[in-house]
């Protein structure tokens, strides 16, 4: 009986766990929360608040005058040494293969900062001119409220936890808004052929 007892117990903790397990993956079809994110916005796109910004070039513009184009969004903070200075490469490379449907005014290309205490006008004008910047097509930027910022990084999914040495822990990804100012897309920070192939596939046909 202390066997039985023991293996039913141990079903009904395996059957919970299941349970669970479901519930944090998405039905099982995923195991992180970017992976989780992903499925949400592709099944669900989700429209993005109009949030005021400030501009590399000191100008202020709400992100519904971006809409009518494809944008390419990603968030950093101008101080980091590790991914978010490879991050504005990535960029400057996007803004290259992009010249055409940028020329056009059919994409654009959003760096937004989750430090704008710190990352001011001329912060982020710097930031580009070390990524390589080629100039027309690539706004940096920075919320002017933090409500405006929280909106955004909420619909965004993005997660940025101070390190204890002055910087963030934060996770690098680059998003697809659409022509309608819905984010429609996750994609990897470090493959700029789904970027180029997801933002070209609608602006060329």
């Amino acid at each position: 009986m202390a066997v039985l007892r023991t293996l039913l117990a141990s079903l009904l903790l395996l059957t919970a766990g299941i349970g669970v397990l479901a519930a944090l993956t998405d039905e099982f079809r995923a195991f992180t929360t970017a992976s989780a994110l992903r499925i949400s916005v592709r099944e669900q796109p989700r429209p993005v608040p109009d949030v005021a910004l400030q501009t590399a070039d000191g100008r202020t513009i709400d992100l519904k005058d971006l809409q009518g184009r494809w944008v390419l969004v990603d968030f950093i903070y101008t101080r980091c040494v590790s991914t978010c200075s490879v991050q504005g490469s990535e960029f400057a490379r996007l803004q290259n293969r992009l010249a055409a449907p940028i020329a056009r005014g059919e994409v654009s290309l959003l760096s937004i900062s989750f430090d704008p205490a710190h990352d001011g006008p001329a912060q982020l004008a710097g930031y580009q001119r070390r990524s390589g910047t080629r100039g027309a097509g690539w706004i940096a930027a920075r919320p002017i409220d933090s409500d405006g910022l929280q909106d955004l990084m909420r619909v965004f999914g993005i997660k940025a936890v101070a390190d204890g040495m002055g910087g963030f822990i934060h996770n690098p990804v680059v998003a697809v808004v659409d022509p309608h100012g819905r984010l429609v897309a996750v994609l990897d920070w470090d493959d700029p052929d789904a970027a180029v192939a997801f933002v070209t596939r609608g602006s060329d046909s």
